[in-house]
């Protein structure tokens, strides 16, 4: 009877925490004893199937998968691995292929190192075996968990590649340093962003200016990702899409915080991703140096939170998510009055509209009055800060601080005072204690002197922190003038309004309810709050 052939598939895996082993568990280890296996035994090697970083637990692996899709050929009838693990970790699925499949297809299976042998025979311990690698796998996983979770909580972030903007840092594992060379990229989105443009918008001028994409300048660096860019047209390069800019646009590494687990696998089994609630994410803050003011992070997070909506007709309402209520503080609903004769849109109040006018009042306001009126602000602004910056400088600033005057000097004199009072103190009680000690003066004036000096310490200390808090809020409303200013100085001639415009000019716009006088008129207060600044007359 003629013997069958062995048409041998040597199969190798390696998984990310097999690399803890060195190289008794490497590719090329496996692919030695393998190797060595069937030239003493005379077997017939058709391929080799590598699945490199890959866990035994996942039988969706692209070598496995190809190994199998030649078993149903036809093409392989033995399958050699260097043991069973390397195979698979998952006793169920495990059974599945020793006991059925392969019995099935008439394949033999053989486990070099622990010396099974399907057409010999497997052993009783097998199961068992199988059992164990999983649960092997199972307490691998939970500890890598454990370790990672400690390595996140003490700010270290572990990663293939750093994020535009940034790079590995030279000296520290684990850990983030700015990259001067790619930080304006993110500046510009910001930028962008800050002046009222959406992610759309922010894509199109990226890819209009010709700058390049994350992947590219990987490519480039370090040879990554050439199957993409290797030999393609220079367009792919800058071929930016709006959910890159999305994605930087609501990152956090920006502001110097790391977020961990915005996702996770379903089980140590399932390697499906899948996306955790904001509540199991962990954020640890200041683990690096920022790109982005967070005071800007938030701005822009405000801006995209407002962004305008199509409506049903399909048109664009760019005022969408700045007109509130002034009573209830509900969005004001935009709707369009159709008449005989004209139509026209107007806004209302959505508290009234939902709840009744036991909640709140209609609160109407017609979309042109709006409109005239918000138009007819910002182009006095704009007009004040191209004729006379350094004065609207000031009056920006006098109505952040209605005390104005020399307050800010004040405080830092003051502050300088108190400082100095407290190194004196320090001073006094040194010596205080060292005289005590050399029972230069008795118990009774140790204590007496110490309390009052301890006291008045305290009363320093509480003093000078509120005093730094009120100089840097002053610092803050400063600069946040400043970029107002800067921003507003883009727009030097409005003739008319648009989305991006008032989302990069305007908080919200407040809407009081309107008075009917006698005589027929009506008198409505709107009041316009701008970023970073807030409401000025």
């Amino acid at each position: 009877m003629k013997q069958q052939i062995n048409n041998t598939a040597l199969y190798l895996r390696l998984s990310r925490d097999d690399e803890n082993y060195g190289d008794s568990v490497s590719i090329e280890t496996q692919r030695t004893i393998l190797r060595q296996f069937v030239k003493e035994n005379g077997l017939h090697v058709v391929d080799e199937y590598v699945d490199d970083g890959w866990s035994g637990t996942n039988f969706e692996r692209p070598a496995f998968k190809r190994m199998i899709e030649d078993v149903e050929s036809g093409r392989v009838n033995c399958i050699i691995t260097k043991d069973l693990f390397r195979f698979g970790r998952e006793h169920i699925m495990m059974g599945y292929y020793l006991e059925f499949y392969f019995v099935d297809k008439n394949v033999r299976y053989i486990a070099v190192s622990e010396g099974e042998d399907t057409e010999k025979g497997l052993s009783d311990f097998v199961p068992f075996k199988n059992l164990f690698n999983e649960w092997f796998a199972k307490d691998t996983s939970r500890k890598i968990k454990t370790s990672m979770n400690a390595k996140f909580r003490v700010g270290e972030r572990t990663f293939a590649y750093a994020p535009i903007g940034y790079k590995k840092h030279p000296d520290i594992k684990n850990k983030l340093a700015v990259d001067d060379e790619t930080k304006w990229i993110i500046e510009k989105i910001y930028a962008y962003a800050l002046l009222g443009h959406g992610a759309a918008k922010v894509t199109q001028m990226l890819r209009e200016e010709k700058i390049p994409t994350p992947g590219y300048l990987n490519y480039k660096r370090y040879g990554t990702f050439a199957n993409i860019y290797a030999k393609a047209p220079e367009e792919k390069s800058y071929a930016w899409t709006i959910a890159q800019v999305k994605s930087i646009l609501k990152d956090e590494t920006y502001i110097g915080n790391t977020v961990h687990y915005r996702q996770t696998n379903v089980s140590y089994k399932n390697k499906r991703k899948v996306r955790n609630d904001q509540s199991e994410w962990l954020r640890i803050q200041d683990t690096h140096e920022p790109i982005i003011s967070k005071e800007d992070f938030e701005t822009v997070q405000q801006m995209i939170a407002a962004r305008r909506r199509k409506m049903k007709s399909a048109t664009t309402q760019m005022f969408a998510g700045l007109v509130k209520c002034a009573d209830c503080g509900w969005a004001l609903g935009f709707a369009v009055h159709r008449g005989v004769n004209a139509s026209f849109g107007h806004f209302h109040c959505s508290g009234y509209s939902q709840n009744g006018k036991n909640f709140c009042s209609n609160h109407y306001i017609r979309y042109d009055t709006l409109y005239a009126y918000a138009l007819s602000r910002l182009q006095y602004w704009s007009k004040q800060a191209q004729t006379d910056e350094e004065k609207l400088l000031k009056r920006l600033l006098a109505e952040s601080d209605k005390e104005a005057g020399n307050i800010h000097k004040k405080q830092e004199n003051e502050l300088k005072r108190a400082e100095k009072r407290k190194r004196e103190l320090d001073s006094l009680f040194s010596r205080l204690y060292e005289d005590y000690v050399a029972e230069h003066i008795t118990d009774y004036n140790f204590n007496m002197l110490s309390e009052k000096y301890q006291t008045e310490q305290a009363e320093l200390e509480e003093k000078i922190s509120d005093l730094k808090q009120k100089l840097t809020a002053v610092k803050n409303n400063e600069t946040n003038a400043e970029k107002w200013l800067a921003i507003i100085k883009k727009y030097n001639d409005i003739t008319e309004l648009t989305a991006p415009l008032l989302n990069a000019m305007i908080e919200k716009i407040v809407v009081h309810q309107a008075v009917k006088h006698d005589d027929g008129t009506r008198e409505q207060e709107v009041e316009i709050y701008y970023r970073f600044i807030g409401k000025i007359d």
